[in-house]
């Protein structure tokens, strides 16, 4: 059964199968991250969440966790990243991408954001996070997607120059947001060969979301402009193979 209402609010819903495919600026998709994920909690009201990667920055404060009533886990396969992390969170260090990965719980809801493009075997993520969720549980993640130029660069570039890259056109705090490998494994848009594979896993694919442009044109004011009127004319005129970010809702099990 599809979403009753879209993550990004008043975005065109397109079908394909039961998975509800839309399209919209990456702005939106920074902007409307907080409320699409609070609004997936209050949905499916899950009790059991773990957090992929969130190590350093979670997506969920103290104060959140206690007032929904979570039992939250901070899943990453790096000691260092997790200790980064205020007191108070459950941490349980392993890595994601490991196929004999055996937890010790299951969870009703498991999310990532921004850790796809740094596994180098998406399907296995995408396996040990189905094997993670209780039947009929829930997975969201958002995610960078090829074949966006600046991904693109940092797929095929050496890691130092675009360490040197990403300091020049958006830098960030080394500490909080440490740059990792990114290998961009399973890392697309709402195309019908990715959702069909998803499904293959044993995944119900309920909504996909594609988001064009980026900011690492901020420091060119010229190209900036010419870029943001090509991501517009792309969000009317979509192709999944051309997206910069996307979010992916997923259920254990197939859709009814």
């Amino acid at each position: 059964m599809p979403l009753a209402r879209p993550i990004i609010h008043g975005s065109a819903q397109i079908a394909y199968g039961n998975a509800q495919i839309a399209y919209g600026n990456s702005k939106s998709a920074w902007s409307e991250y907080p409320r699409g994920l609070a609004d997936l909690l209050d949905r499916f009201k899950p009790r059991r969440v773990c957090e992929l990667g969130g190590g350093a920055n979670p997506a969920l404060s103290l104060e959140d966790i206690a007032a929904r009533g979570l039992e939250y886990t901070l899943l990453d396969i790096s000691a260092e990243e997790l200790a980064k992390a205020p007191a108070g969170y459950a941490r349980l260090q392993a890595d994601i991408c490991d196929p004999e990965l055996d937890m010790p719980a299951r969870f009703d809801f498991v999310f990532s954001r921004m850790l796809l493009e740094h596994v180098p075997d998406g399907g296995q993520f995408h396996r040990n996070v189905l094997k993670m969720l209780e039947p009929g549980g829930v997975a969201f993640h958002f995610f960078p997607t090829l074949f966006s130029p600046p991904f693109l660069a940092n797929r095929l570039m050496k890691p130092a120059w675009t360490a040197r890259l990403l300091s020049a056109f958006a830098p960030r705090d080394p500490v909080r947001e440490k740059k990792f490998p990114a290998y961009y494994s399973w890392c697309r848009g709402p195309t019908a060969g990715q959702i069909r594979r998803l499904e293959r896993l044993g995944y119900a694919v309920l909504d996909y979301r594609g988001f064009f442009g980026h900011n690492y044109y901020a420091r060119l004011p010229a190209v900036r402009r010419v870029h943001g009127a090509l991501a517009n004319f792309l969000v009317r005129h979509p192709s999944p193979l051309l997206t910069s970010y996307a979010y992916l809702l997923l259920r254990n099990g197939v859709a009814t």
